[in-house]
């Protein structure tokens, strides 16, 4: 049962990432779009992630939950070593939900909407920001037990180079997945092709900051080269994610959008089983050489036990439900449209 715990573990993350990233996104693109399409890109982004933005932190809930009750000295050690990235990411989440919530709700429309605004975008920049750097951090080697000083603990933990490359590769993966999805809402021309080449920009900072990411992990003494080609899983799944790039700016070229979706989301599952086969089962590694193991630093076995049934029970209760309310708002706002 601890290997069905773990996968679930695993699949809470990625899906936290195609579907909670391209959330995130959403906002990313609004930020760095121009005044005047603004409000058609606010449209568009509100029509795509209204029916689930909520459901989207559901898989981080999971993630979060399974930490805390099957592997709690893993979930208290990136909880006290990493409570300030933490508490940053999990108050970009608030603000941004709230902000999300305020705007499209308010009773009042006045020029709370523009503050309303700028922290759904703000917040939607600096919550994946950190979620990448708290990734970073778990595989960094920073993460110092035994410091016996504030800044060594709790700050030089997250605080590098390589963190902060993490950081910025995961936003630009973000905005990567959200153009890529917000393609295939809108019907307008216009709009359709400045989604196409917001992706393809988002995909060369992608590729740009994955670069940051390799440069800082030399000069900080990580051998991320070694962990990312040094096994045939982690080679042959940059492979497949470099000729399924390959295919997706072909497609975007051709103006065939169809299957943009899979490619993108299969392009981030291989990112992900890349930058964790190598470590698997280690979650965490310690500056002193330690490790946190998924396989050694589990809770009591009839913990373990009641958590798997009680993750695979529940999938057959919640997942039906999910898709039934993606399916219902889709056919809600096809109705619009055809009205």
């Amino acid at each position: 049962m601890l290997y069905v715990v773990i996968v679930y573990l695993w699949a809470s993350i990625l899906l936290y990432l195609l579907l909670g990233g391209a959330d995130f996104g959403a906002g990313i693109i609004e930020l760095f779009t121009s005044e005047k399409n603004r409000n058609r890109t606010r449209k568009t982004t509100y029509q795509a992630i209204g029916p689930i933005w909520e459901a989207n932190h559901m898989w981080l809930i999971i993630a979060i939950v399974i930490l805390f009750v099957g592997f709690p000295a893993i979930y208290s050690t990136m909880s006290v070593y990493l409570h300030i990235p933490l508490t940053i990411m999990l108050i970009g989440i608030i603000a941004r939900g709230t902000a999300f919530a305020f705007r499209h709700h308010d009773a009042v429309v006045d020029d709370w909407q523009n503050v309303y605004n700028r922290i759904f975008t703000w917040s939607s920049f600096v919550t994946p920001l950190f979620l990448g750097i708290i990734a970073g951090s778990a595989v960094s080697g920073r993460i110092d037990t035994q410091a016996v000083n504030f800044l060594d603990a709790y700050i030089f933990s997250w605080l590098d180079w390589f963190t902060v490359a993490v950081g910025f590769f995961t936003t630009a993966i973000c905005a990567f997945l959200a153009a890529v999805y917000l393609i295939g809402e809108t019907d307008n021309e216009t709009d359709r092709k400045r989604f196409i080449h917001k992706a393809q920009t988002s995909n060369i900072l992608a590729v740009f900051c994955g670069f940051l990411v390799f440069t800082a992990a030399y000069f900080e003494g990580i051998p991320l080269f070694q962990w990312v080609f040094g096994n045939l899983v982690g080679a042959v799944a940059i492979t497949a994610a470099t000729l399924s790039l390959i295919l997706l700016w072909y497609l975007l070229r051709q103006g065939k959008t169809k299957i943009l979706r899979v490619l993108a989301g299969f392009q981030v599952t291989m990112i992900l089983l890349t930058v964790t086969w190598q470590h698997y089962p280690n979650i965490v590694l310690l500056a002193d050489g330690g490790y946190l193991s998924l396989t050694e630093h589990h809770g009591h076995a009839k913990t373990i036990s009641s958590l798997g049934w009680a993750l695979l029970l529940g999938s057959i209760f919640i997942l039906p439900a999910l898709f039934y309310l993606i399916y219902s708002f889709q056919q809600k706002n096809g109705a619009k449209e055809a009205h």
